[in-house]
């Protein structure tokens, strides 16, 4: 079986891509009848579970009628947008997924257009039709709109679309409701009569290029890519094109297929089939597998540099050493390393003699999500806030921009306005629709560090934000980026008491409860005004041998403020750093000693003077 259609999913972030997925895995008859199959299967970490995110592209293969059609299940999310731009050098097509209600969104912009860069045909696939207040003709005049403005030509204009609910696995190609059939046959057999066939020239001399990384502790690295052509055997030995236009010879260790879920070895592949090699340990994404001796380099890919940046370093507290069991510089470094042989977009670089680590990535959730996988593995580490990455364009040092999109309540709308203006936003669009709006901005990256947090609270959770890397641009003369609140820091060792707390929270907000563990140092709350007070939250009551009254024994506490990993990281300033082990998140002051940072601050004071 030969007829092969090669398809990336891409969409928005939350706009259903892994459920419908799932639903073309079921519908295609994959699995047995008897087989468990759970929800958003395609995404196997717990933490893509979790958050409901795509962290990681997958290939994945389906049988449907006499056709083998291979999909690749992409990230929404900005952070993970290169793999996007290196996935359309692999397919022929895309199914562009958009949802029924919200409509085109900043990434679905920035995957259509990373599609139409690399001339692939779309197929748009308009999804969540039964949720309430779906409005799919609406949405399909947005993505007209959205097509037109990128540019497309008049057969990119000429797409064809399928209305479907990955939810319940329906599809129809009309946007009635009432049309929609329980199976994805509408999806499939737009996919055979709209995407081309890949070429299949198995005659001329091989030609292969990763685009994907992935890595096996028994094989190392793996190359996915699609065969360009010619054909691939197991154990041929074969010449690799470097980056840096060397050449290395090496053997075919193994060749692997996608099937379903599964990672299938096979024996040979050819022109068109998208496949892992395994051979090399240090093969690189865009570097060209050709024929032994036969030099036949494809273009190189782009890769997007990293925009932002924090330094990654052996825990220090007090407490070090109590829940992890992964502490030394050497077991953190290796896990680093590790990490940059399967993500092309994470750099890693070793501070001179200490025990830190500068790391450099997309944005703050590529970087919260490997500092959440090795907490979980067991490292202790901890991380400074994260800073944008400057860069000298033509002589000018350069900071990156994010196209910003935010839809919320008009009430909260003034106070939205003014907290992105006192952070160098630039307002480009404003759209009412009834008591909504949608405000379209380009920030400065820094802008938005530390903005997060802040958006919930002045949208009381209403808002919905989402934000795009656009460009480097001349550096801001702005200081923006920092936490304008002070904070409460313990003065003490010991256990947090109620009696203590009960006096310390007058001060502002608590992150911490009675029965803590509290070490000097350690940020325990929110000040209520914009300095730093050092405050004691583990004093026990003196005790007097006279009966106190019941009202004096009851202590009745506010409830702590529990902040996760990405809030702890936005809220932290640049004198400031997280702990991380397998059981807790704690903020802290780099300088831990009350009067060694009282001294440190002072001199800062007199320097700025």
């Amino acid at each position: 079986m030969k007829n092969i259609r090669n398809i990336a999913i891409i969409a928005h972030v939350d706009h259903g891509k892994t459920t419908l997925v799932n639903q073309l895995l079921v519908s295609s008859g994959t699995f047995r009848e008897n087989e468990e199959v759970q929800d958003r299967m395609m995404d196997n970490n717990d933490l893509e579970r979790e958050r409901g995110i795509t962290i990681l592209a997958k290939p994945t293969g389906i049988n449907y009628k006499d056709y083998r059609i291979n999909i690749i299940d992409t990230p929404g999310h900005a952070d993970f947008g290169g793999e996007v731009e290196r996935i359309m050098h692999m397919v022929d097509g895309v199914l562009l997924v958009v949802d029924a209600f919200e409509g085109t969104m900043p990434q679905t912009r920035f995957v259509l257009k990373k599609a139409f860069e690399a001339h692939v045909k779309p197929v748009v696939v308009v999804n969540k039709v039964d949720r309430p207040n779906a409005d799919p003709s609406r949405v399909l005049d947005e993505v007209l709109d959205l097509f037109i403005e990128l540019g497309a030509d008049d057969e990119m204009l000429d797409f064809k679309t399928v209305y479907a609910s990955g939810l319940k696995g329906t599809s129809s190609f009309s946007d009635d409701l009432e049309t929609q059939v329980p199976n994805m046959d509408a999806i499939f057999e737009t996919i055979i009569e709209e995407i081309p066939a890949p070429k299949t020239d198995t005659t001329s001399p091989l030609q292969f290029q990763p685009a994907l990384l992935d890595y096996n502790d028994y094989v190392g690295k793996i190359g996915i890519g699609r065969v360009a052509q010619g054909t691939i055997k197991l154990n041929d030995m074969v010449t690799c094109c470097r980056l840096d236009g060397t050449f290395k010879n090496f053997r075919i260790q193994k060749l692997f297929g996608f099937f379903g879920l599964k990672r299938i070895e096979i024996e040979e592949a050819s022109a068109g089939d998208i496949i892992g090699i395994a051979g090399l340990p240090d093969l690189n994404v865009g570097e060209t597998i050709n024929e032994l001796n036969n030099i036949l380099p494809l273009p190189t890919l782009r890769i997007d540099e990293p925009t932002l940046q924090m330094t990654f370093g052996t825990n220090s507290s007090p407490f070090s050493g109590q829940d992890g069991k992964e502490l030394t510089a050497r077991k953190i470094e290796d896990r680093l390393y590790k990490e940059t042989q399967r993500d092309v977009s994470l750099k890693v670089e070793r501070i001179p003699n200490s025990e830190s680590w500068i790391v450099s990535g997309r944005g703050e959730l590529h970087l919260s999500i490997l500092i959440e996988n090795m907490r979980r593995e067991g490292f202790e580490l901890e991380v400074s806030k994260p800073k944008v990455i400057i860069k000298e364009i033509d002589g000018e040092r350069c900071e990156p921009y994010e196209d910003v999109q935010i839809d919320v309540p008009e009430e909260f709308m003034g106070s939205i306005m003014e907290a992105l203006g006192s952070r160098g936003a630039e307002l480009v669009h404003m759209n009412y629709d009834q008591n909504q709006v949608r405000i379209n901005y380009v920030v400065p990256s820094r802008g938005l560090l530390g903005f997060m947090t802040n958006f919930m609270t002045l949208t009381k959770g209403y808002g919905i934000i989402n934000h795009t890397f656009k460009e480097y641009r001349p550096i801001l003369k702005l200081a923006v980026g920092e936490r304008k609140t002070g904070v409460l820091v313990s003065t003490d060792t010991g256990m947090a008491t109620g009696y203590a707390i009960q006096h310390v929270e007058e001060r502002g907000t608590l992150f911490i409860e009675p029965g803590d563990d509290i070490y000097e140092g350690m940020i325990i709350g929110e000040n209520r005004y914009d300095i730093d007070l050092a405050v004691t939250p583990v004093k026990e009551k003196n005790l007097t041998n006279q009966r106190s009254s019941n009202k004096d024994s009851t202590v009745t506490l506010k409830g702590a403020r529990k902040m996760s990993l990405e809030e702890c990281l936005d809220y932290i300033n640049t004198d400031e750093l997280v702990e991380i082990t397998p059981n807790h998140i704690r903020m802290r002051k780099k300088i831990l000693q009350t009067a060694e940072r009282k001294k440190f601050e002072a001199k800062m004071r007199s320097q700025e003077k």
